[in-house]
């Protein structure tokens, strides 16, 4: 068994304790796939894509980052829709993406899931949106590189793109 497998097993076992035990979950359970969440999930990422090209225009482009986050995050979410799946945790999330691309289920570039992952969960140098987002978000800088923004609104428009030819 991978240890995406294991995260994916980890995931299921966890959500489904958490809902047996209080009646919700912070995991993820399998559901009916749904495109209609799934058009809303995508609604929601160019949603956050506007608000990270609102935010740098006006200012604060420390938000830009966490609106680019989400933005990558609600395509995932729309992916997972439409595959059946309903995560409520970040780390699920990504489990649930990486075993969807290996079991070839979907096809969307790794880069993606890299750009949400923490550091050392990669074997990458580049910095990841997390944790860009984490620095600007717990920290006292107000600005963000211009060339991470840059490379961050390209990202996210990809990452839509990518996202629609999924769901469709």
């Amino acid at each position: 068994m991978s240890q995406v497998e294991n995260k994916l097993r980890w995931c299921l076992n966890k959500a489904k304790k958490e809902l047996h035990e209080l009646g919700k979950h912070r995991g993820l359970v399998i559901r009916m796939p749904d495109l209609t969440a799934a058009s809303a999930h995508i609604n929601k990422a160019e949603h956050n894509l506007n608000a990270l090209l609102y935010l740098e225009n006006g200012g604060f482009s420390d938000w830009s980052v966490s609106a680019g986050f989400y933005c990558v995050y609600h395509c995932f979410l729309a992916i997972l829709a439409k595959e059946g799946y309903e995560s409520r945790n970040q780390e699920c999330t990504l489990a649930a993406i990486e075993h969807l691309i290996e079991i070839n289920k979907i096809k969307i570039d790794q880069k993606f899931v890299y750009a949400l992952m923490q550091y050392d969960e990669r074997k990458h140098t580049e910095s990841t949106i997390i944790e860009l987002r984490e620095s600007l978000q717990y920290g006292a800088g107000t600005q963000a590189n211009v060339n991470d923004l840059s490379k961050l609104k390209k990202l996210c428009k990809e990452a839509l793109n990518s996202t629609k030819e999924i769901i469709r």
